[in-house]
């Protein structure tokens, strides 16, 4: 049977997404129904609700999302009624290419519930960003996409793991393989470069140097673990690298920002044979330059992290236990809780660089 419930919707590219009622329709075979308890507002739905990610409006927002399994559909053992999951937005089909080598995190057909919610008002059917939706009451979702966490992870906290915190924890610790004792340089230091930072403290990098233009992240970097900071605006950050790593450079550098001067400056702060990560979501219209022989010359490589090569259903109870054991630090990532009519100014926030994170508490969680 359907249910009513309430969204935040985008209709069109750059106006402001608006809270709606909607119609859920119920689990089909493989899918589980989500009462949905918070949600982190991440740059990516800002990207969607600006028509940067696809045209193929109206979307519902977000894919940050915590909850509680409300229905299951037929087929599905796990998760089952009741279960308290974080969403994820990559679920490995098992039978792929890349699945059936050996290597779930490339998934090439990622798993999605059908369409199962629409507007009321006018019976549009909704596009759920990242094929999940979750600026919303509730979603419906593939169940492998619904990874059951510990309860004593609060959900403004536990949401948070299905996206950023997971992108850069994930980038250090897979995509990257970051060695102990090693030297890190993050560009850029909102909430996935801070993430990466407390990557490369749980890897036990030996340095961890920020670089930013704004002073408020550079602070954030500080308490998330940086040994050092670079204000980009200040001063050159790669010449600052090799000077404070003996004019070597760093064994790591990760991109977090999506823009070819920023990746440019990651590629040329590495040591010889480093490793560069892009991790940033590059304009579409975005081309890097590069000497071909100058990068031949540093060897070493360059990497793209997607999701930070994460297995969510592997990962997820892991990052939500380090949360309790005190090892990652997400409660600071949440700067602003907030209701669900309040995103438009957490995205007016988050275009101003103040928030690391607002999240989205339901009412009743």
């Amino acid at each position: 049977m359907s249910i009513n419930g309430l969204g935040v919707v985008s209709r069109k590219a750059n106006e402001p997404a608006l809270l709606e009622e909607i119609v859920i329709d119920p689990p089909g075979p493989g899918e589980v129904l989500v009462s949905m308890q918070a949600s982190g507002v991440c740059h990516t739905d800002l990207h969607y609700k600006q028509g940067k990610i696809s045209g193929d409006f109206p979307f519902l927002l977000g894919h940050e999302g915590a909850g509680v399994v409300e229905e299951v559909g037929e087929g599905v053992t796990s998760p089952t009624k009741g279960d308290y999951v974080v969403l994820a937005w990559r679920a490995p089909c098992g039978s792929c290419r890349f699945c059936s080598i050996g290597q779930p995190q490339l998934c090439a057909a990622s798993l999605n519930a059908q369409p199962r919610m629409k507007i009321k008002k006018d019976g549009l059917a909704l596009n759920p960003a990242l094929g999940i939706g979750t600026f919303c009451t509730h979603t419906v979702v593939a169940a492998k996409q619904a990874i059951p966490v510990p309860r004593e992870c609060p959900p403004e906290q536990a949401c948070l793991i299905g996206c950023g915190i997971m992108t850069g924890v994930g980038a250090v610790l897979y995509t990257a393989g970051v060695r102990r004792g090693s030297t890190v340089a993050v560009y850029g230091c909102g909430g996935v470069g801070c993430s990466v930072i407390m990557g490369a403290k749980l890897a036990r990098a030996r340095r961890i140097i920020a670089v930013d233009i704004a002073e408020n992240k550079l602070t954030w970097a500080r308490q998330f673990g940086a040994t050092d900071v670079i204000d980009a605006s200040k001063e050159d950050p790669v010449a600052k690298i090799k000077e404070m790593t003996g004019g070597n450079g760093v064994d790591y550098a990760f991109e977090a920002v999506g823009t070819p001067q920023t990746l440019s400056q990651a590629l040329w702060s590495r040591d010889l044979a480093g490793t560069c990560t892009l991790i940033g979501v590059p304009d579409p219209t975005m081309k890097l330059e590069l000497p071909m022989l100058d990068f031949f010359g540093l060897g070493g490589n360059l990497r793209v992290s997607w999701y930070g090569d994460c297995l969510p259903s592997r990962d997820f109870p892991l990052l939500a236990d380090w949360y309790l054991r005190g090892e990652l630090d997400l409660d600071r990532v949440v700067t602003r809780v907030i209701g669900l009519d309040e995103t438009e100014p957490a995205f007016e926030a988050m275009e101003r660089g103040e928030t690391l994170r607002s999240v989205i508490k339901f009412d009743g969680a």
